[in-house]
């Protein structure tokens, strides 16, 4: 399927997957599990989860914010490398996470339990996660299963909310990704941030993070920029 309007008109920069990679061959998830924040830092946190965003899907209204939301839900996009998270991975990860039970109808669809497919592939993949889990006593939980829908970025206060809590690891990213005249906040849309937004909240320590970058496709030296950046934050 290919990139909605939206997308377009929001490239993520080449700086933010792994040196050598191909951004165009990432893979695209995209769900609704509650408030956006702590979902982005969940997934952000996981190795081959390469850029996360959080914004708006589902609904009619055209143009929409975090104040006029109108019929929309609060969703996170992932892209994501397949050579090392899959698909099956990410929405066990999803379900595993979340109680949709206790969100449906709470603020309208702003906290819907929603999940995107782009194919039949990824459609198939979410009918058998259902079948597996009602086959081990799990329930079929009451989320709503779409085809994928446009995706609105939210506004930039809301991207990457965890880590915007420590100046400290701003400041760290802002050294790795410096902003040129009007180009706004480039380190958002990059794979450390994600990961940085994730040690945020919780979901992974500095030794995961020193160890995950061995495998990043990078020179010596930008490795050792980035360890260094990412070892010195006083969180």
């Amino acid at each position: 399927m290919e990139p909605t309007a939206s997308e377009e008109r929001h490239p993520a920069p080449a700086k933010s997957s792994r040196s050598g990679s191909r951004e165009s061959s990432f893979s695209i998830a995209a769900f609704g599990m509650g408030c956006f924040w702590g979902p982005e830092a969940l997934f952000g946190s996981l190795a081959g989860v390469m850029l996360t965003r959080v914004g708006y899907t589902g609904g009619s209204t055209p143009n929409p914010t975090y104040r006029e939301l109108g019929d929309h839900t609060e969703t996170v996009q992932l892209r994501y490398d397949e050579d090392i998270i899959s698909f099956e991975t990410i929405i066990r990860t999803f379900w595993d996470h979340h109680n949709p039970y206790n969100i449906n109808g709470y603020k309208g669809r702003q906290y819907q339990s929603l999940l995107y497919y782009r194919d039949a592939s990824q459609l198939a993949a979410i009918e058998a996660e259902l079948s597996r889990r009602e086959r081990e006593g799990l329930g079929r939980p009451d989320t709503e299963i779409a085809a994928y829908a446009e995706f609105h970025p939210a506004e930039d206060r809301h991207q990457k909310y965890y880590v915007k809590r420590f100046p400290r690891a701003v400041g760290a990213l802002e050294s790795l990704y410096p902003a040129r005249s009007g180009e706004g906040t480039p380190w958002l849309d990059t794979t450390i941030a994600a990961r940085l937004n994730g040690m945020a909240k919780g979901y992974l320590n500095m030794e995961r993070l020193k160890s995950e970058l061995e495998s990043w496709e990078l020179s010596e030296a930008e490795r050792k920029r980035l360890v260094a950046a990412v070892t010195g934050i006083r969180w």
